[in-house]
């Protein structure tokens, strides 16, 4: 038998009729698979927290909240006061803020990690949001934290972002790389009204055709240096090292979902690490997940980010781990099988 086989044997000779442990049966055997073994485990489970500004936040179209708060709420975190905390707390989680392009400086706060490309991207409504140079800077930067958690012996984690405009930016990306009208990619973001909702389309349809994104739906790291975010593009890197280590990867919200339909044009086999965590509450999400035919584990109408969903997440991939290793089997159980 080869390991697939052998690890659906092990599921399915658990006490219990087969499939009645739903989604957590499939998750059992993606952690079997990405760890080569039929005994995989969670050891020194992460939620990295990237954070980074975009230059159109400046001019007030696309976010009712002001660029000053991606670094306040950096300071939140570092501080234990965001969701992110509390979650990570509850489930004994790590967590790791990094700052990948804040337009502010932490040289004080020793508990953000400084990976900083620039402060914060150029106003794409008017230029490219960044040089190639950073693109591949913060890609690179991505793969650097990951390396260093890999070798602190975590094996699990989950990607959270912060930064005022993101979802402009994980919008625009959509929309290029699925072909989905710019509109049906558009939600609300971090509370916007009807009005506001209205202005965002307009904007970020003028964005689209300003820069001529449906030519770079094949084209990553230039698609990244025309509206990506910093924060975007180092998650790029930290998805394609998370999967080079065999890591499995616990999948967040719309941005973190964005940034991953640019990890995998760079290497389609990404998703195979990749569990989602959940549906969030940006209507382009739900789509963005049928177009990578994804089974995401919670509804709870999130639209927070930080890697809230994540969080919440891997107590529920936890519980498919110890059914796999601790469950007894028909046979050890001498319960009678059908």
């Amino acid at each position: 038998m080869n390991l697939q086989q052998q690890l659906e044997h092990v599921i399915n000779n658990k006490t219990k009729p087969i499939g009645s442990l739903g989604l957590l049966e499939d998750i059992a055997l993606q952690m079997g698979i990405i760890q080569q073994t039929i005994t995989p485990k969670i050891v020194k489970p992460t939620i990295v927290v990237f954070a980074a500004d975009h230059g159109i936040a400046t001019t007030g179209l696309v976010n009712p909240y002001p660029q000053a708060v991606t670094a306040q709420m950096v300071l939140n975190f570092v501080n234990g006061g965001a969701a992110i905390n509390v979650f990570t707390k509850q489930h004994t989680i790590g967590l790791v803020v990094v700052d990948a392009g804040v337009n502010f400086d932490f040289t004080n706060t020793k508990q953000v990690v400084d990976l900083k490309v620039g402060y914060g991207t150029k106003n794409y409504l008017t230029e490219p949001a960044m040089s190639d140079t950073e693109a591949l800077q913060a890609i690179e930067n991505g793969k650097i934290i990951i390396n260093q958690l890999a070798a602190e012996g975590c094996n699990t984690i989950g990607f959270g972002e912060m930064g005022i405009s993101n979802t402009s930016s994980a919008s625009l990306i959509m929309s290029a790389i699925t072909g989905s009208k710019i509109e049906d990619c558009i939600g609300r973001g971090t509370g916007v009204n009807d009005a506001q909702l209205q202005t965002k389309i307009d904007t970020l349809t003028k964005v689209f055709a300003l820069h001529n994104l449906g030519d770079f739906s094949n084209l990553p790291v230039q698609l990244l240096t025309k509206i990506g975010g910093f924060e975007i593009a180092t998650m790029v890197g930290a998805y394609l090292q998370a999967a080079q280590q065999k890591m499995v990867i616990v999948v967040d919200g719309f941005i973190a979902t964005a940034a991953l339909l640019i990890a995998q044009q760079t290497n389609t086999a990404v998703i195979n690490n990749c569990i989602f965590a959940h549906t969030s509450g940006e209507q382009g999400h739900e789509k963005m997940l049928a177009y990578l035919q994804a089974k995401p584990l919670l509804q709870l109408g999130l639209r927070l980010g930080e890697g809230t969903g994540a969080a919440l997440a891997i107590p529920i991939i936890q519980s498919a781990v110890l059914f796999l290793n601790e469950m007894a089997s028909f046979e050890s159980a001498g319960v009678s099988n059908k």
